[in-house]
């Protein structure tokens, strides 16, 4: 009885939770009866969807969208009554109004999940989204253009429209259709470039879900393109460190004056490539090609940050290969690795000082860095000197006991003649 008791209140919070989902009674629901009957797909789809709406697990039906009365099972004109405040199809210029009279009321929510926000509609009326639909433009993205419509999932669902890997694609039904977002004068290529980008790389492939997709970047229910004097302090969200080191850089004031963008001049906003040291060179398909010249102090500077880069990185590779070797064979390396951990560090700090464009900087940490990095070299060279020397003694022990068994067998063999047959 007991047990059978626990598993109740253990099914109890986890539909709470929201982790799984109670089938609904269809069969108490005039809304989905009818329309689950209706030959007219436009009608039929809704209630085919609904069943995996999040909305529904938790005992919300269509009566709190649509208004009507949903008990009134084969009556159609009491069902859409408008006593019943039956409203039919939403007018989309006002659905954040409609999906606020839940979502912006605290003690409501509070019902459903006490940690959730409830001031999406306030900031969907500050982002451009919000600001062209009050201005009667019915092709901005509301409510229902990012979340679905009566198919509604938590954003942790992997199937929802705005789960973190899916985020792309959704903003992409509207950004990414050339004829929907004609007038516009907005690029609609961002989703093949992000697919070429590091962000999407981490993203999709390596499953960090807190890698930068649109959301992340451009906001949410707060949605604006960010200007091009903000464009720093976005990336700076994440890369706080680099942004700290570009400030106090000549790039800073340089491009200020030229109007440039930081961050995204060199390392582009979508296609944000990963950075590599030979974008250090200088050459024509590098961001400092863009506004030095040839063999100018700036780019020879550039070519000399990349040599004490790419020295420490060759370093930590010829170590990182020897005391691989050196592992394979049965040496026991873990304290030349733990050491070479400090020479990568360097390495990173010394890629990311390369912002702040000071050689003696970068210099001040590449030095010590090397350092460590050719102990961890020696250490592993060592190794398998070691491991050489043990495999000649080992080799050497083996003749010497082979001789030394051999003579063993020969003179037993010379004692048996000498005694003769018994």
């Amino acid at each position: 009885m007991r047990i059978a008791l626990r598993i109740a209140c253990f099914g109890l919070i986890l539909i709470a939770a929201g982790l799984i989902r109670v089938p609904f009674a269809e069969a108490q629901d005039a809304c989905v009866d009818c329309h689950k009957a209706s030959k007219e797909e436009r009608l039929s789809r809704p209630a085919l969807k609904i069943k995996d709406d999040y909305h529904l697990a938790r005992g919300l039906g269509c009566q709190n969208c649509h208004g009507g009365d949903q008990a009134a099972v084969g009556n159609k004109a009491q069902s859409h009554s408008s006593a019943k405040g039956f409203l039919g199809k939403p007018n989309r210029r006002a659905i954040p109004e409609s999906c606020g009279k839940c979502h912006s009321d605290p003690v409501y929510m509070r019902k459903f999940n006490p940690s959730i926000r409830t001031d999406q509609v306030k900031e969907y009326y500050t982002s451009l989204h919000g600001k062209k639909l009050r201005e009667g433009d019915l092709k901005v993205a509301v409510c229902t253009s990012c979340h679905d419509v009566h198919a509604i999932r938590a954003s942790k669902d992997q199937a929802a429209w705005t789960y973190p890997v899916k985020v792309a694609e959704t903003c992409a039904r509207c950004h990414g259709d050339a004829e929907y977002m004609k007038g516009y004068k907005i690029p609609t290529d961002q989703l093949e470039k992000y697919k070429q980008s590091i962000h999407y790389e981490m993203l999709t492939k390596k499953g960090e879900l807190a890698s930068p997709t649109c959301s992340g970047c451009h906001g949410s229910h707060g949605a604006a393109p960010p200007g091009i004097d903000s464009v720093a302090n976005v990336c700076s969200h994440c890369h706080a460190a680099t942004a700290e080191l570009f400030d106090r850089s000549a790039h800073k004031a340089a491009f200020a004056e030229l109007g440039m963008p930081a961050c995204v001049t060199c390392h582009s906003n979508h296609d944000v490539v990963k950075p590599s040291d030979a974008m250090l060179t200088g050459g024509e398909d590098t961001a400092c090609a863009t506004c030095h010249e040839a063999n100018s102090a700036p780019l020879k500077k550039a070519a000399e940050l990349r040599t004490m880069i790419e020295g420490l990185s060759s370093q930590i590779d010829q170590a990182t290969a020897i005391l691989t070797k050196a592992e394979h064979a049965g040496m026991e390396i873990g304290h030349p690795r733990f050491e070479l951990i400090a020479a990568k560090d360097s390495l990173i700090k010394a890629r990311a000082e390369t912002h702040l464009l000071k050689v003696e900087k970068i210099k001040a940490i590449t030095d010590p860095g090397f350092i460590v990095a050719q102990k961890s070299l020696t250490s592993g060279q060592d190794l398998l000197t070691e491991l050489q020397f043990r495999r000649k003694g080992l080799a050497v022990s083996m003749l010497v006991i082979g001789a030394v068994l051999i003579g063993l067998f020969l003179k037993i063999r010379e004692v048996d003649r000498r005694r003769g047959p018994r």
